[in-house]
């Protein structure tokens, strides 16, 4: 493992939380400068955890994407969960992003939940461009009422490029002195299989009707890389027949249009070529099956 030998530096793991669509995965991407994180305008897009480094002058901040917090009694949504918890649990210091628009009552839900953890976090109100200045300003007086719970609260937002550098000077200070943990040039600890199955994930996401998506997922089958090439060879799992054929669509113009918007994305992250071999197939109860659902990668 790389370790940089140098007392002025820190290094340190940042868990982002927040309820389901609370902007996670956006701000992530906008922080790293790249298409890391899945993003989708419909909730509960992110099912794993995700390390993504950025460098911020001597310190390495290793953020921690999660899944969006949430109570529901299905299997994966269960997994969902406690991976949520379990970065909290890990880290050195919590985001807790709160859309401007939103009350103050997820924020209560998470104090409840992350108190007796006794790791710092510091709120970032997302959105704010959303919502008009008085709005923000009642907003951020709602929130003092809990000052003594959170280091900092800062209003961020992407579409603006507003409060970046601040947030990562904040973050930078209450993460410790020490040796970088990963190569600075590096932006993920995930693997190449892991990043295309969520770029192609989020293509389903973006391309398919609402019920699709939480009932599908992607199964990697192998890839074959090469310098300029990468083929790629997926399964789309889903749990009904009418699903399948709803992806597939009519003379293959739904999985069609899901390849070509997925082959995209890899292509620009990947910066090469890709071949992107594309099926469905229907596995019967997979999301509540703790058996398929660690064939899709999820370890419980």
């Amino acid at each position: 493992m790389f370790r940089k030998e140098d007392g002025d530096t820190g290094a340190g793991f940042v868990a982002v939380v927040g309820r389901p669509n609370a902007g996670k995965s956006t701000l992530l991407n906008h922080l790293v400068g790249e298409k890391l994180a899945m993003v989708s305008k419909k909730a509960q897009a992110t099912r794993k955890r995700m390390h993504i480094i950025v460098m911020h002058g001597k310190t390495q901040i290793i953020f921690v994407d999660t899944p969006g917090l949430h109570e529901k009694e299905k299997l994966l949504n269960q997994f969902m969960m406690e991976e949520a918890l379990k970065a909290i649990g890990d880290s050195d210091l919590i985001l807790f992003l709160a859309p401007a628009s939103d009350s103050v009552e997820e924020y209560i839900k998470f104090l409840a939940l992350s108190e007796r953890k006794k790791i710092p976090h510091i709120v970032v109100l997302t959105k704010i461009d959303r919502i008009p200045q008085p709005k923000l300003l009642e907003k951020l007086g709602a929130y003092q009422k809990y000052q003594e719970h959170f280091e900092a609260i800062i209003p961020f937002s992407v579409n603006k490029q507003v409060g970046k550098r601040g947030l990562l000077d904040e973050i930078a200070k209450y993460l410790p002195r020490h040796p970088w943990l990963f190569d600075p040039d590096m932006l993920t600890t995930e693997n190449i299989r892991d990043i295309y199955k969520e770029l192609i994930r989020e293509s389903i996401f973006e391309n398919l009707s609402d019920e699709i998506p939480y009932e599908s997922d992607v199964l990697i089958n192998r890839i074959e890389e090469s310098d300029t090439l990468d083929k790629v060879y997926a399964t789309v799992i889903v749990e009904k027949e009418m699903q399948k054929r709803m992806i597939v669509g009519k003379k293959g113009e739904g999985i069609k249009r899901v390849g070509i918007t997925a082959r995209k994305v890899m292509e620009d992250f990947s910066r090469k070529k890709i071949f992107l071999d594309l099926h469905v197939a229907v596995r019967k109860g997979w999301s509540k099956n703790r058996g398929s659902l660690e064939e899709l990668g999820y370890q419980f």
